[in-house]
């Protein structure tokens, strides 16, 4: 990113976390999720996690991901896509994203419930260690008539 100090994104603030309660959403919820990897990943923040040797962020996300997929399978969820990133097609020049991932949860209870226990918790330096940055946006489900049909107004 060309900024000399850019934001990093990579967890909710109370703010949108609040916000994504909010909603209200009923039904299954699918993530977005956008990663960006740092070249070299960062313990500093949980030296306790740390590999014996230096490794990428991407080899740290996939420490992470290996942590949290029981506990993912456990509540119900399931990763439907993964997928190498790169350029944007449509967006900003300098921006990029390493790999992109759609997971599926029962519903945002679920979710919720997933991502605020203490065991799951405990290994989320590894995604930390992993990322410069990220993106996650919450989708639910509509038939492409509420478009069409001229609905698309509505929010969940």
């Amino acid at each position: 990113m060309p900024e000399d100090n850019p934001r990093r994104y990579l967890e909710p603030s109370d703010e949108t976390g609040g916000a994504f309660f909010a909603r209200g959403l009923h039904g299954p919820v699918v993530m977005l999720n956008l990663v960006r990897f740092r070249q070299m990943a960062d313990y500093s923040a949980t030296p306790e996690l740390a590999p014996s040797e230096p490794i990428s962020g991407e080899q740290a996300y996939g420490f992470y991901l290996e942590h949290m997929l029981p506990f993912l399978e456990g509540s119900g969820g399931e990763v439907m896509f993964v997928g190498n990133g790169g350029a944007l097609l449509i967006g900003p020049d300098a921006e990029r994203w390493d790999l992109a991932m759609l997971v599926r949860q029962t519903s945002a209870s679920a979710f919720l419930s997933f991502a605020g226990d203490p065991e799951f918790l405990a290994g989320l330096g590894h995604r930390q260690a992993a990322l410069e940055d990220s993106r996650v946006l919450p989708l639910v489900e509509m038939s492409l008539s509420e478009i069409v049909g001229g609905s698309a107004g509505k929010t969940q």
